[in-house]
């Protein structure tokens, strides 16, 4: 604890009590002890010990201490902390230094990611993509700069560049808590997902990282099992088995047993799997950033009830979102707002998408290619309530970055009761008050800062952001 010597000067004495020395087995009121009669002395030292007692017992009872105000109470904390605590108590990370070919040399040859376009755009600015100067005049004007273009399965770059820049990043593994292994498995497996590509095309990068990594001296300290590695696909595309020649083997392969995974889908039944949130188009680089949005989206005018964005699979049976889209275009005079995503047009370069999140009160949000969604997370971003129709598309998904009552933030209506028509959207959507939306849209609110991930290198001032989260949770599991 800190005190200042104002504090003491300042402080008026209070009285204390006469102190008796009977206390201590003698009485000076009694005379005799000292009388020529009795021929008792008493010898100095006791005198002395007297005498020192009677000064300590003065100081305690004469001296008050003024309490410490909250600001400077903060202020000692924070200097005691800074002394003798360690920032990094929690843990430290070590980034292994890969060979190009597992990361660098996938983003230098962004025009082979994709078979049918250049994902150059998408790697740029770290895996944040191009600047979305497109939404000038949408966003508050000072957060423009903190807006991209950001695609859904670039998490790769964007995690590794964070840990570059950590505080807690140490560059001796002796004192590491966790190993990261920054490999861009999704990256890698993403060239040969279509066309006449073969398994072992989506293995050949997975097979030889392992080679690399199990040759290290500290895998063998726990065989991988305080090591992590971020995946930024869908867990099925790294889950290939029996006689399905989808995606890669590569959380199958022996070497990944005990490996930790960050994906933006988790398989619930995987204890490995690790699921984290879909980068989303706002990367705040300061707190001031994050409280802004939320203010600007707190007091955003909603006109409509809810909304839907979102592209059809006619090649899927009975697909959910065809429903979903007439019905939002049917109910439209009902307060139901569409946005139809045909090409590239919910992807980048255009503001519709954003702007329906953030004039409506719910957003409809059922299961995309697989159980999870992008979209979840740009709509509670517009401070939007998502309305979830499959359990597994947010619910045990991001435990460690939602609500823990889904009530809270979301509704939830089982798609089987609206394909049969006993659930109408509306008019669940309609029962709830004012009242109680106006706090599910400020949980969401609350939570925008879990869904984020900060541009700034070193991350935001005190804010933690979905980086920050992930890495104590990685840390916290690899100390238990």
């Amino acid at each position: 604890m800190i005190f200042k010597k104002d504090f003491i000067l300042q402080c008026p004495l209070r009285p204390s009590p006469l102190l008796s020395f009977t206390s201590i087995g003698m009485d000076f009121k009694d005379t005799k002890a000292f009388s020529n009669s009795s021929r008792r002395y008493y010898p100095t030292w006791i005198l002395v010990l007297i005498v020192v007692l009677l000064q300590i017992y003065l100081i305690f009872t004469t001296t008050c201490f003024v309490p410490l105000s909250p600001a400077t109470a903060r202020e000692g904390d924070q200097l005691s902390n800074t002394a003798a605590g360690d920032p990094c108590s929690s843990g430290r990370v070590f980034v292994y230094d890969l060979p190009p070919i597992f990361n660098k040399q996938l983003l230098e040859n962004c025009e082979a990611l994709d078979p049918w376009t250049s994902r150059c755009d998408d790697v740029s600015n770290g895996g944040f993509g191009r600047l979305a100067t497109e939404l000038v005049g949408v966003v508050p004007g000072g957060l423009a700069p903190t807006w991209y273009w950001s695609e859904q399965y670039m998490l790769e770059p964007i995690i590794h560049n964070r840990i570059l820049n950590h505080k807690c990043r140490t560059l001796e593994p002796e004192s590491a808590t966790a190993f990261y292994i920054p490999f861009y498995a999704g990256l890698s497996i993403g060239r040969f997902l279509w066309q006449n590509h073969t398994t072992s095309d989506r293995d050949r990068d997975s097979e030889k990282l392992i080679k690399w990594v199990q040759d290290q001296p500290y895998w063998n300290r726990s065989n991988g099992g305080d090591h992590f590695i971020t995946l930024g696909r869908l867990t099925w595309d790294f889950k290939r088995w029996g006689n399905n020649e989808w995606g890669s083997s590569f959380a199958f392969m022996p070497g990944m047993k005990n490996v930790a995974r960050l994906i933006v889908e988790r398989e619930p039944s995987d204890p490995l799997d690790i699921g984290v949130p879909f980068p989303t188009g706002f990367h705040p680089r300061s707190d001031a950033h994050v409280l802004n949005w939320q203010s600007f989206v707190r007091e955003r005018n909603r006109t409509n009830l809810f909304c839907f964005a979102g592209g059809t699979r006619h090649g899927i049976k009975n697909d959910f979102r065809v429903l979903l889209l007439s019905y939002c275009i049917n109910e439209s005079a009902g307060g139901c707002r569409a946005v139809k995503c045909t090409a590239n047009r919910c992807a980048s370069g255009d503001s519709a998408v954003l702007e329906t999140f953030l004039d409506s009160d719910f957003c409809l949000q059922p299961k995309g290619d697989s159980y999870s969604r992008k979209s979840v997370f740009d709509c509670m971003l517009a401070g939007s309530i998502p309305v979830i129709f499959w359990e597994r598309t947010a619910y045990g998904q991001y435990e460690w970055f939602l609500p823990d009552e889904a009530g809270s933030y979301s509704v939830f209506i089982d798609q089987k009761e609206v394909r049969n028509g006993s659930a109408s959207i509306r008019g669940v959507l309609e029962k709830i008050s004012r009242e109680r939306v106006r706090k599910m849209r400020e949980k969401v609110i609350e939570t925008i800062p879990k869904l984020v991930y900060a541009s700034a290198p070193e991350g935001l001032e005190t804010i933690k952001d979905a980086f920050d989260i992930a890495l104590h949770g990685i840390f916290q599991r690899f100390k238990l």
